[in-house]
């Protein structure tokens, strides 16, 4: 398994003063340094070194976000009353409450 093909974000982190480097798959893993090129190689080479661990204990590697199937479906529970509104949204505009729903999603 490549350490590369995980998610990895950095920002700047005013606590710290520093860039952290986190990674989405290892929600527990992060990194902090003076650049984000840094924080980020210095996370990869953690990221790397944990993988080996994991597969020389057998444990399950999370597949990365990237290599993962998604259906395009997921459920959402909303109040009434907002769906309620989102009915009506959605009957003005003659679309679905879906089709709705999905473009403000994208566009958040």
């Amino acid at each position: 398994m490549n350490a590369r093909r995980f998610t990895y974000r950095t920002r700047w982190s005013s606590e710290d003063q520093e860039y952290v480097a986190s990674v989405a798959e290892f929600p527990s893993l992060s990194w902090l340094a003076e650049s984000p090129n840094d924080a980020l190689t210095g996370l990869m080479k953690v990221v790397a070194e944990v993988i080996i661990d994991m597969q020389r204990t057998g444990e399950k590697i999370p597949i990365p976000f990237g290599e993962r199937d998604y259906s395009g479906k997921f459920v959402v529970r909303i109040p009434p009353e907002a769906h309620r509104q989102l009915a009506i949204e959605a009957a003005e505009q003659n679309v679905s409450i879906n089709r709705l729903a999905s473009r403000r999603l994208v566009s958040a």
